[in-house]
């Protein structure tokens, strides 16, 4: 399987497509349901459907940087040409790490891949990370589901057209959509009296993005849109307090009974309503005050947009960049000490797929290795005991508690002044503790984006990371 996959991405590097043979200027969205319990899975077809302008790059239409826990194929039925590949990660897969799915229980999750729109019959092909492999190594793919979609056929693509009732307004825009990285950005819990602050939170947070390296250098390779979806009741839903709202996206807190994590399971309803605007990526600012948000590659991104408190404005600047380095870079979380509900998310042994994520502490077999000086030690000593002795008092508070951030204050200061130290800053090596665990997995950087709630920027892979992406959409 591993050879195939590597013959899979020689091929790939080598074939340069026609686009205008085999595709349309056409959007084409595919629905389907993910099905499973811990171990076991099936994908069944829902609906395919035909969309405005595809958004994405004309040029750059194999993925070749083996990112994501999924990844989608689409080959010419004729011939078994490769028209389209993409990786991305899903709520079911992370959802099949939590204690439910252990339990046995079974769930269906609604899911989309996007495509530019074929022309002839094509076959489109699902495939999930083997988690079962060889110590070391890394996750390769496996096939679970392929289907074939006949887009001449007048019964099996809805080709309805949409009127979207929200208006869409720019909020940058730097050229023609298949030459540049095109977000889109809902709300969700902001009613009719919201939409006000709904437009300078989209401007806000956008601005927010790009004053962070490397999206500042990069700026011009962005469009920014914003939607102005409306709904009934402001807020979103918190389940542990027995708050309900109805929203228009339904996002809500308490994913897999973590307080803080916010998504959607209202996949459909998403898709609907963003397909009238082009868009490669889709951010979710959600109109709350709890602490939160999320981000999953190639899926969506969340955040709250009220902060907790007067002067808290920088949580919700940090939460937003730091979900959307899941979302667009595919980066992993390189803190470890938070609570999180899911069990084994990384597989003792196994070789993580992000980029800034590793199990190794040999110089030589680092996935970074190239940013390492040679006078920097191989794992790279750090004060780890004396920053969890405090990571675990803070851990230890109530983050919903009423003075929850006036206990915190100093021990966050504390912790800080740790990651500040010059004799690391702005190195690259291997720092113990990351990926939700604080023993034997390693990160890029003492502090990054992606780390601790700090305002700095990527450090120099999750950066490298990004700017691959970018150059993927926009070449």
């Amino acid at each position: 399987m591993k050879m195939l996959f590597l013959l899979f991405f020689t091929i790939s590097l080598s074939f340069a497509q026609n686009y205008d043979k085999y595709f349309t200027n056409s959007t084409m969205r595919v629905d389907y349901y993910h099905i499973g319990t811990k171990g076991q899975e099936q994908i069944t077809l829902d609906r395919v459907y035909e969309e405005s302008d595809w958004p994405g790059s004309k040029v750059n239409l194999l993925d070749t940087l083996n990112l994501g826990d999924c990844f989608v194929k689409v080959s010419d039925l004729q011939t078994n040409l490769l028209l389209y590949s993409r990786g991305y990660s899903t709520v079911f897969g992370e959802w099949q790490t939590t204690e439910e799915a252990l339990s046995g229980s079974w769930r269906t999750f609604h899911e989309t891949v996007r495509l530019p729109f074929p022309k002839q019959k094509v076959i489109i092909s699902f495939f999930r990370r083997d988690k079962f492999v060889a110590v070391g190594e890394m996750m390769t793919f496996r096939e679970v589901a392929s289907f074939i979609v006949d887009p001449n056929s007048p019964t099996a693509i809805n080709r309805e057209k949409r009127q979207s009732p929200y208006k869409i307004f720019d909020v940058m825009i730097n050229g023609s959509i298949e030459k540049k990285v095109d977000i889109l950005v809902l709300g969700d819990g902001y009613a009719k009296g919201d939409i006000e602050k709904f437009r300078k939170d989209a401007k806000h947070f956008t601005e927010q993005l790009f004053s962070y390296q490397p999206f500042k250098k990069h700026k011009n390779d962005f469009n920014v849109r914003a939607m102005e979806v409306i709904s009934d009741d402001s807020g979103i839903d918190k389940p542990d307090q027995n708050v309900w709202k109805h929203t228009a996206l339904g996002t809500m807190y308490n994913t897999f009974g973590s307080a803080r994590y916010v998504l959607t399971e209202e996949n459909r309803v998403l898709r609907d309503i963003a397909d009238v605007a082009p868009y490669d990526f889709i951010t979710i600012l959600v109109n709350d005050n709890r602490y939160g948000g999320g981000g999953i590659f190639n899926l969506y991104t969340t955040c709250f947009t009220k902060p907790v408190k007067a002067g808290q404005e920088s949580e919700m600047d940090y939460v937003y960049v730091h979900e959307f380095g899941h979302c667009f870079g595919g980066l992993g979380d390189e803190y470890y000490s938070s609570q999180v509900s899911y069990v084994d998310f990384y597989p003792k042994g196994v070789e993580p797929w992000e980029p800034n994520v590793t199990r190794t502490n040999t110089k030589e077999n680092l996935k970074w290795h190239n940013f390492i000086s040679l006078d920097t030690p191989v794992p790279t000593p750090w004060q780890k005991t004396k920053y969890d002795s405090i990571e675990t008092l803070r851990g230890n508070l109530d983050r919903l508690a009423s003075d929850y951030y006036e206990k915190r204050e100093g021990l966050l200061k504390s912790s800080n002044e740790i990651l500040k130290n010059p004799q690391w800053n702005g190195i690259v090596g291997a720092f113990e503790g990351s990926g939700y665990t604080s023993k034997d997995m390693y990160r890029p950087a003492i502090d990054c984006k992606m780390f601790a709630l700090n305002p700095v920027d990527f450090d120099p892979v999750c950066a490298a990371a990004i700017e691959r992406m970018i150059e993927m959409y926009v070449k």
